[in-house]
């Protein structure tokens, strides 16, 4: 894709959903001008036309947030049950719709993820919120299922080092596993997502393959699996190494059951992500306020941060529906506990300079 200034642009102005909650910010005028209907909303967005253009439909984009599971994971410092739980109350009050809520893995490994039966069990679940889970395996996916779980994820390695020392077994023995999980979660209806981790580059092996992430990812979506995301767990990846992987993935699926998952440690998360949206990619995994890593990746920062996502969406036309204000407090809740600043570039800039509703609302509008 390339984005090149439109000959005429939009006024940019004041609007959106957000000055409703006292956020004053610049988006292309059209962002909800634009009716979407059926006809119109599966066509390829992320172009300049179509961002620039308001006869086009609104661009849309799913959003599955992270930070729960695969933010807090990495944390020494054990995050309360009840703290977890308002976490995620807060990130469905923000507005976001996919809240990957709890791990099912050995405490002995994640000591973290521990009390996710705890977790399941006492959220107070909002209409139209999706509360997935990661599942290890069998015994796992049982545990889980006694809390009324809707969806679980799957995760294999792309490289045999890290699944070696994430899962302890090879790359195909994994696939084996994760088969089994996947066959009985079909046979209970209940829908399964594929993790692929490692995909541009692993702690162990290096380099990666995009031939062999397409064969893993062509293995889950014949398990079952409705979508497949992409993780480059150690945030190695440029738009280059995406543009190739995804060349060789959407030879074996299409864009629309794929998500990309970056971690940031480069700075190259949301490069990356545009890189992918060239190909069409409808959803994407972001964390609030940057928390990840992996215990099995030393060196791995956190992961795109939810914030910063929101904030670039809008800035490409993309209505997300999702409340920045909300979002920002939800960050600052976590990071606060946590007793370390966000690594949100967003939620500092906000949250640092307005310390309150009142404060947000004196933010000027942008000029072009």
């Amino acid at each position: 894709m390339n984005i090149t200034e439109p000959k005429y642009p939009p006024k940019i102005i004041v609007t959106g959903d957000l000055i409703k909650s006292g956020l004053y910010i610049c988006i292309p005028e059209n962002i909800n001008k634009v009716k979407i209907d059926d006809k119109t909303k599966d066509v390829a967005l992320f172009t300049a036309e179509n961002v620039y253009n308001t006869s086009s439909a609104v661009p849309e984009l799913r959003i599955y947030e992270v930070g729960a599971r695969d933010g807090l994971q990495n944390e020494s410092k054990f995050v309360p049950t009840d703290i977890k739980i308002e976490l995620i109350h807060k990130l469905a009050a923000a507005g976001i719709k996919n809240i990957e809520s709890a791990s099912f893995v050995s405490p002995k490994w994640v000591e973290q993820m521990s009390d996710g039966t705890e977790v399941m069990k006492n959220l107070k679940r909002t209409s139209g919120v999706n509360y997935p889970v990661l599942i290890p395996n069998l015994k796992g996916y049982e545990t889980a299922k006694k809390c009324n779980i809707e969806e679980i994820a799957i995760f294999p390695a792309g490289s045999e080092g890290f699944s070696q020392k994430n899962l302890n077994c090879s790359v195909e023995e994994g696939l084996k596993r994760f088969k089994l999980v996947a066959d009985q979660a079909v046979k209970d209806g209940i829908r399964v997502r594929g993790y692929v981790s490692c995909v541009l580059g692993c702690p162990y092996d290096g380099p990666i393959s995009p031939k062999t992430i397409a064969r893993i990812t062509e293995e889950l979506f014949s398990m079952g699996c409705y979508e497949v995301s992409l993780g480059d767990t150690i945030g190695v990846g440029t738009a280059g190494s995406v543009r190739k992987l995804m060349k060789e993935i959407v030879a074996v699926t299409t864009p629309d059951k794929l998500a990309l998952h970056f971690h940031d440690t480069y700075g190259q998360g949301l490069s990356n992500l545009l890189a992918g949206l060239e190909f069409g990619i409808k959803t994407v995994d972001s964390s609030i306020s940057g928390l990840g890593g992996c215990p099995f990746a030393r060196g791995a920062s956190g992961n795109l941060a939810t914030e910063d996502l929101v904030y670039f969406l809008y800035g490409l036309g993309v209505n997300t529906n999702v409340d920045l204000v909300k979002l920002v407090e939800a960050g600052r809740y976590i990071s606060n506990f946590l007793a370390k600043p966000p690594a949100s570039k967003v939620n500092l800039a906000l949250g640092d300079r307005f310390k309150n509703h009142e404060d947000i609302i004196k933010m000027a509008a942008c000029t072009v």
